[in-house]
C-alpha cells in the first residue's frame, strides 16, 4: 500500500503544479529517505539507468524529430500547403474544414509538432474559416483535433516514447499506427461532411475571389510527402533505423526551407535552441521518473498491481478496459509525457503476463495519449489555440467544438480494440 501511497502523492504534486520531473525525483529521494528497509542506497544503481538513457540509440530520434518538425515549421511550408488546400476544395460544402484535417494529416506525418500545427492553422484558417460563415465550435474543434494527429501519425514523439518504455520496436508501432491514424482522419473528414450536409449554414462552401490551380496545390503538397516517404519509407523498409531517418528527415527539412528561400541562420538558431528546450524538458522528466520507478518497484508496487490484475480479476478485458479509462481520465490533468513515463511501466508488466501483444496494445495507448490534448481542463491543444486565435473565440466555443472530435478518437480506439487487424495490416 506505502507504493500507491506515493503514486497517489506523486498525481496530487502533478495536479497542484509542481513541474513533473521535481515531482517524481522529490517524491522518490523522500519515500526512500522515510523507508527505512529502503534508505537512499536504492540510488546506488540509478546513475547506470540514466547512462542507459544518454546513451540510447531509439531516444536519440526524439530531438532529431524535433528539430525536424521545428526547421519544417519555419520554412513557409505549411502556409502555402493551407492556402492551396483550401483553395481546392472551395465548392465543398464543409470544404474548408475539410482541407483543414488533410493539412493537418500532412504536417502530422512531416513534422509531428503539436503545438506548430494549432498555432499555425489557428492564425491561417481559423479567420478564413469565420469570413465564409462557419460556425465557431466546428472551425475550433476541426483546427484543435486536426493539429494532434501528429500524435499518432508517426513519426511520433509519443510512439518513440512508447518503445522505448515497453521495450517493443520504434519501428514495428511508426507501421501499426499508420492505418489506425488514417481511420481517424477518414472519421474527422466524415463528420465535418455529414454535418455540413445536414447544417449548411454551419460550414457554407469557400467563397475566394482568385482560383488555386491544381499545379500549385501539387507543388506544395509534393515536397511534404516526398519527405515523408523518405523519411517512413526507410524505416519501413528495414534501410535505416528511426534514430538515422530521423537524421535524414532533418537535412530533408533543410533542404526544403533552402528551396523556399527561408534558410538562414535566424531560422537555424531558433531550431537548435528550441529543440534543446524541449528535449531537455522530456529527458528531465524521463530521469525523474526512472528514480520514481526505481522506488515504487522496491515498494512492491508493480508487483502488487500484476497480482491485483493477473491472479484477483485475471481477466484480461478488465485490464484493457481498466487501463484505458484510467489513461483516459488523467489526460483530463496531466501530460502525455507524464503517463508515458509513470503510468505505461506499470502497466507493461500486467500486460506481459496477459500475453497482451505489445504493438497492439502501444498503439491503443498512444490514441488513447492523444486524446489528453483535446480534453479540458488542460488539454495543450486547446491553450495553443486559444492563444492564437485570441478574441476570435471563446473558450466555450473551443470546448463545444472538440467534444465530438474526442468521441470520434474514443470511436477510433474502440474499433481498433475490436479489429486489431488495423494494426498489424502494414507489419
Amino acid at each position: 500500500m506505502t507504493a500507491l501511497f506515493m503514486f497517489l502523492v506523486a498525481l496530487f504534486l502533478l495536479l497542484v503544479g509542481v513541474p513533473v520531473a521535481f515531482a517524481f525525483g522529490g517524491v522518490a529521494i523522500i519515500f526512500a529517505f522515510l523507508m527505512p528497509e529502503l534508505g537512499m542506497d536504492v540510488f546506488h544503481i540509478l546513475p547506470f539507468r540514466i547512462y542507459g538513457i544518454m546513451s540510447n540509440t531509439t531516444l536519440m530520434a526524439v530531438p532529431l524529430f524535433i528539430a525536424m518538425g521545428l526547421v519544417l515549421e519555419k520554412s513557409g511550408m505549411a502556409e502555402r500547403l493551407l492556402v492551396n488546400m483550401a483553395g481546392l476544395f472551395r465548392s465543398v460544402r464543409g470544404g474548408l474544414g475539410v482541407s483543414v484535417v488533410v493539412v493537418g494529416a500532412i504536417l502530422a506525418a512531416s513534422t509531428g509538432i503539436v503545438s506548430a500545427s494549432v498555432v499555425m492553422m489557428s492564425i491561417i484558417t481559423l479567420p478564413l474559416m469565420l469570413r465564409a460563415g462557419y460556425s465557431k465550435s466546428l472551425a475550433s474543434g476541426t483546427i484543435a483535433a486536426s493539429g494532434t494527429l501528429g500524435q499518432i501519425i508517426p513519426p511520433s514523439i509519443i510512439l518513440i516514447v512508447l518503445g522505448d518504455v515497453m521495450s517493443v520496436s520504434v519501428g514495428e508501432l511508426f507501421m501499426g499506427a499508420v492505418l489506425p491514424g488514417l481511420v481517424l482522419v477518414g472519421l474527422y473528414i466524415a463528420y465535418i461532411l455529414i454535418y455540413a450536409y445536414f447544417k449548411p449554414e454551419v460550414a457554407p462552401a469557400l467563397k475566394l475571389e482568385e482560383r488555386i490551380s491544381f499545379k500549385e496545390v501539387l507543388l506544395s503538397i509534393v515536397p511534404p510527402l516526398l519527405l515523408m516517404f523518405a523519411v517512413l519509407g526507410s524505416i519501413f523498409a528495414g534501410i535505416a533505423s528511426p534514430t538515422e531517418s530521423a537524421a535524414f528527415g532533418v537535412i530533408g527539412g533543410v533542404i526544403l526551407a533552402a528551396m523556399n528561400k527561408k534558410l538562414d541562420f535566424v531560422m537555424i538558431k531558433y531550431a537548435l535552441f528550441e529543440t534543446m528546450k524541449l528535449s531537455g524538458m522530456i529527458f528531465m522528466i524521463l530521469i525523474g521518473a526512472t528514480a520514481f520507478s526505481l522506488v515504487f518497484n522496491e515498494l512492491g508496487g508493480t508487483d502488487l498491481i500484476v497480482e491485483f490484475f493477473s491472479e484477483d480479476i485475471g481477466n484480461v478485458w478488465v485490464f484493457i478496459g481498466v487501463a484505458m479509462l484510467a489513461i483516459f481520465i488523467l489526460g483530463f490533468f496531466i501530460d502525455f509525457i507524464e503517463i508515458s513515463f509513470i503510468v505505461v511501466p506499470i502497466l507493461v508488466p500486467v500486460m506481459d503476463a496477459f500475453g497482451i501483444d505489445p504493438i497492439w496494445f502501444g498503439i491503443l495507448i498512444a490514441m488513447n495519449l492523444q486524446a489528453s490534448f483535446l480534453t479540458p481542463p488542460f488539454g495543450l491543444s486547446l491553450f495553443f489555440l486559444k492563444g492564437a486565435a485570441d478574441n476570435l473565440v471563446g473558450t466555450i466555443d473551443i470546448y463545444k467544438g472538440i467534444v465530438p472530435f474526442i468521441l470520434l478518437q474514443l470511436l477510433a480506439l474502440g474499433m481498433v480494440v475490436i479489429f486489431p487487424d488495423l494494426v498489424f495490416a502494414f507489419l
